[in-house]
């Protein structure tokens, strides 16, 4: 069962458990029931019948006897309406939550509602109001010494403030993010805090300074977890590589890019402006390569080999047949260079080798004899690095793949 299966049982839980507790019958029981189905509606993306739950769940909890579940609910409330675009009716039921909770001590649930109103007001485009919202926020949750959420109003006033122009304001905010994020184990949190951070500093025409925090970004984004910030991030990369002058780590962030189906358009816009600019074709993973040290070249091998297993056969042959140039082209090196390639190949799963390997052989085929020769004697004296079952099971699949396409399997 997928996520959306289990939204939609839970949804349909929900819906059951109120018609169970008649509104005339079971009030208390009932409102309840809408406040969680609204919250299910809402993360559904059903926002309309989202709405209504949490306007029932407002209406049924009595202010006097029940404060606290009402302001809760209005908190709710004011979220849905806020992503459904009602943003005056949004800081409405978010004002009435936040007094609410207020005139309890509830500090924590308090900072919740500040919160949200900082998001209100700057979709409205009440910039100073927002970041006023957000610093009540992030008050009220050191308060509560809720650590990630403390982070997470640093962050949003740090980007308010990005969004203003206001760079001296929006640096040590999104610095505390960070931190405060890291502290509190919150990977996504920290590289939201880290992104953001970059683009204060490419603002502020400090480009080195970005590109580190742009590589603290990606590290808090894996490819495979979070592929639409993966591709956020590597677009930003891109911009700033290009804006440093390093043309190819431009070129190799923005196809990195480009490479997850998942990007939002705007990001696709960005790296694909990026490649307009710079051109080049393949192989630009062995130039970034030259300028870093060996104990990285992994990293950079791993996330372009990534790339390659989704590109069309034709794309990825290419890139294969790039990478045998460069290693054939730097014969000091070659010994290194394989061996950081035959390590990544090792981690991939058994297709994404498969597929690797097979754009190797084809590569390789249109290469002269002694070209073949050396390469697969350079990729072999890498081989003998690694331990005995992965020096075979990677000397097998080469052997098997070539004797199906029809070369010699001589991977010795």
């Amino acid at each position: 069962m997928g996520a959306a299966d289990h939204v939609r049982e839970a949804i349909g839980e929900l819906e059951e458990r109120r018609r169970r507790h008649p509104v005339e019958r079971y009030p208390v029981q009932h409102a309840t029931a809408s406040f969680h189905l609204g919250v299910a509606l809402t993360d559904a993306g059903r926002l309309e019948e989202a709405e209504a739950a949490l306007e029932e769940a407002v209406r049924l909890f009595d202010p006097d006897k029940l404060p606290l579940e009402r302001a809760k609910a209005a908190n709710a409330l004011g979220a849905a309406r806020r992503l459904g675009g009602r943003l005056d009716a949004a800081a409405e039921a978010l004002a009435h939550a936040a007094a609410a909770f207020e005139a309890r001590g509830a500090r924590a649930e308090q900072g919740a509602a500040e919160f949200n109103l900082g998001l209100v007001r700057r979709e409205a485009g009440d910039t100073n109001v927002a970041m006023e919202h957000f610093e009540r926020a992030r008050a009220l949750f050191a308060d509560a010494r809720a650590t990630a959420q403390v982070a997470a109003a640093r962050r949003e006033l740090g980007g308010t403030a990005l969004a203003a122009g206001d760079l001296e304001r929006a640096e040590p905010a999104l610095r505390e993010a960070m931190e405060l994020a890291g502290q509190a184990g919150d990977a996504s949190g920290r590289g939201a805090a880290a992104n953001g951070l970059a683009l204060v500093r490419l603002a502020a025409g400090r480009i080195e300074h970005a590109i580190e925090a742009l590589h603290e970004a990606l590290g808090a984004y894996p490819r495979t977890v979070r592929a639409e910030s993966y591709a956020m991030v590597q677009a930003n990369l891109a911009l700033a590589h290009e804006q440093a002058g390093h043309a190819a780590r431009a070129r190799l962030a923005a196809r990195q890019a480009l490479a997850i189906s998942e990007a939002a358009q705007p990001v696709r816009a960005q790296a694909d402006a990026v490649l307009g600019r710079l051109g080049g074709g393949p192989g630009d993973l062995l130039a970034v390569l030259d300028d870093e040290p060996a104990e990285r070249w992994p990293a950079f091998v791993r996330q372009e080999l990534a790339r390659w297993v989704d590109l069309e056969p034709a794309q990825s042959r290419t890139e294969a047949g790039a990478w045998i140039d460069g290693q054939l082209a730097r014969p000091d090196l070659a010994a290194e260079l394989a061996e950081a390639w035959v390590g990544v190949l090792l981690e991939l799963p058994p297709t994404g080798l498969e597929r690797v390997v097979t754009d190797t052989v084809l590569a390789l085929a249109r290469r002269e004899s002694d070209e073949r020769e050396q390469f697969r004697s350079q990729v072999a004296m890498a081989l003998a690095r690694f331990h005995v079952p992965q020096l075979m099971r990677l000397r097998d699949t080469f052997n098997r793949v070539a004797a199906e396409l029809g070369e010699e399997p001589s991977w010795n």
